[in-house]
C-alpha cells in the first residue's frame, strides 16, 4: 500500500473516531451537576485507535479530541480568578486529561490477549485522566466553591471525580473488550 495512502487512511480514520467520540461525549446518563460524568462510551473510539494505529497517533488524535473538549467547555475556563487558575483548567481538565486516552494502545502484543492488552490500556489512561480531574479538583475547583459537605478537598474529589471516572473505566474497558473481540484481533 503505498504510505501516503496508509496516512491518509489513517488520518481518516482518526477524524472518525474524534467525531464519533465527540458526539458520544455529548451523551450522559450520568451528568455530575458540577461536570464531568458517564458518557455512552466516549473514550471507547479513541482508546481503540491508539490500539490499532499506536502511540504515536493515538496520542494525536487524543490531543485533536481534546481540543474540541475544551472548545465545547470554555465556559467552565470564565470561572478561574486567575490566569493560573484558567491555565490549570485548560491543561489539567482538558489537553492532559484527554490527551492521555491516546495512551491505551500502550499495551498492544504485550501479553498475547488482545482483549486483556484493550482492558489494562483502558484502565491505565483512565486512572490518569482521573488524576488530572482529582488535582483541579483538588486545587482549583475546590478553591473556588468549596464543597458543601465539609470535606477535606482531596478527599472531596476523589469521592467526585471518583464516583463517575470508575464507573467510566469499568463501562469502556467492557465496551474495548468486546470490540476487540468482535474485529478478531487474535486471528489476524
Amino acid at each position: 500500500m503505498n504510505t501516503q495512502l496508509s496516512k491518509t487512511r489513517i488520518l481518516a480514520e482518526g477524524a472518525i473516531m474524534i467525531a464519533l467520540g465527540t458526539v458520544l461525549s455529548l451523551f450522559k446518563p450520568i451528568d455530575m451537576p458540577m461536570g464531568g460524568g458517564v458518557t455512552i462510551c466516549a473514550m471507547l473510539p479513541l482508546t481503540f485507535f491508539s490500539y490499532r494505529h499506536g502511540l504515536k497517533w493515538g496520542v494525536f488524535t487524543a490531543f485533536v479530541f481534546s481540543v474540541l473538549q475544551l472548545l465545547l467547555g470554555m465556559d467552565n475556563v470564565q470561572y478561574a480568578t486567575s490566569a493560573l487558575m484558567a491555565l490549570g483548567i485548560i491543561l489539567f481538565d482538558y489537553i492532559v486529561a484527554y490527551t492521555v486516552i491516546g495512551l491505551a494502545g500502550m499495551f498492544k502484543g504485550k501479553f498475547g490477549k488482545p482483549a486483556l492488552e484493550i482492558v489494562v490500556g483502558t484502565v491505565v489512561v483512565m486512572i490518569l485522566r482521573f488524576l488530572c480531574h482529582f488535582l483541579t479538583g483538588w486545587v482549583i475547583w475546590d478553591a473556588l466553591w468549596p464543597n458543601e459537605f465539609g470535606l477535606a478537598a482531596p478527599i472531596y474529589s476523589l469521592y467526585y471525580n471518583g464516583s463517575y471516572m470508575l464507573v467510566e473505566a469499568i463501562i469502556t474497558s467492557i465496551a474495548g473488550a468486546l470490540l476487540v473481540r468482535l474485529a478478531d484481533y487474535g486471528k489476524n
